[in-house]
């Protein structure tokens, strides 16, 4: 073994840097979240929120909304066809996340776990043959897919809300893995 291949093999490369994500008020979407297709089969990632993660929406209702963190369109087809995303929401005094997915047009949502603001938490999101698993600090759940093996996709950033806007700038750090 060559002293190039010893130094290769030992080092240890750079953490990923975060990003942090600001969804301006008055705004659904986020700042950084530049076009990025992706063959993926599956998404790691460490995300910490704030306390501008807090809010209350104008319409009592719509508090149970589920806004978007981060995930993929599949299938090749729009994200509102066939995707996956890890939602969340203020609810109950706590900040929720959940699966977020489009199968075929279909919307359904599931709850994973609930986290502390300001600490980070560890999100992967796996696509398989026919169905998503989704975990957050080691709990896992799965919804189903609308397509097997890989697929073209395009990266989804954090966004707020459906009806509504964001009632202030919230703050979203992300760290790809």
């Amino acid at each position: 073994m060559s002293e190039a291949t010893d130094v290769a093999e030992n080092s240890v490369l750079p953490a990923p840097e975060s990003i942090v994500y600001t969804i301006k008020k008055g705004s659904h979407t986020s700042t950084n979240n530049s076009f990025k297709t992706l063959k993926a089969q599956k998404l790691r990632f460490e995300v910490t929120f704030d306390s501008t993660a807090i809010y209350t929406s104008a319409k009592p209702e719509n508090q149970y909304d589920i806004n978007k963190l981060y995930g993929v369109s599949d299938c090749g087809s729009h994200h509102q066809v066939n995707s996956a995303r890890i939602g969340w929401r203020w609810s109950n005094n706590q900040l929720e996340l959940h699966a977020y997915t489009y199968k075929g047009g279909s919307r359904q949502s599931v709850y994973i776990t609930s986290i502390t603001l300001g600490k980070a938490a560890l999100c992967e999101l796996i696509l398989e043959d026919g169905k998503y698993i989704f975990k957050v600090d080691g709990i896992g759940v799965e919804l189903p897919r609308g397509c097997s093996g890989i697929s073209d996709a395009y990266q989804l950033y954090p966004y707020f809300g459906g009806d509504e806007v964001a009632p202030h700038d919230i703050n979203i750090k992300i760290r790809p893995l």
